[in-house]
């Protein structure tokens, strides 16, 4: 019933002040989604999103950056269409990926960051 409905996780919206404090400074693998609030697919990404940074709280950090109202940052990481997804690792940029991306991968991509990185952040082949 919609009265058991969970309610949504709080993602934490970084901005153009507070981006790289946070994101350097993370002891985790950082997932960023890039979206505005009048893009059609990012409205159908947030749920995961907002889902991925439940489950993964305390292992990964899951964040949004608004573009249109963080230009300085959409600059600087060439944020050409949204959403973006961009992956961080010890402070270090490692992946993007543009468009609806799965859960499952998602998941899949943080799994490999918390499992094993070498000390630049780079995946570690098992």
């Amino acid at each position: 019933m919609f009265w058991k409905k969970k309610p949504a996780f709080i993602v934490p919206e970084l901005t153009d002040a507070n981006f790289s404090e946070t994101v350097v400074n993370a002891g985790v693998p950082v997932l960023v989604d890039f979206y505005a609030d009048w893009c059609g697919p990012c409205k159908v990404l947030a749920p995961i999103i907002s889902e991925l940074a439940r489950e993964y709280d305390g292992k990964a950090l899951v964040v949004k950056v608004n573009t249109q109202n963080n230009p300085a940052l959409s600059q600087h990481y060439k944020i050409k269409s949204i959403p973006t997804l961009m992956v961080f690792n010890k402070g270090n940029f490692q992946e993007r990926f543009q468009g609806l991306v799965p859960k499952p991968n998602l998941e899949e991509i943080l799994d490999e960051y918390i499992a094993g990185t070498d000390e630049d952040g780079r995946l570690v082949e098992a």
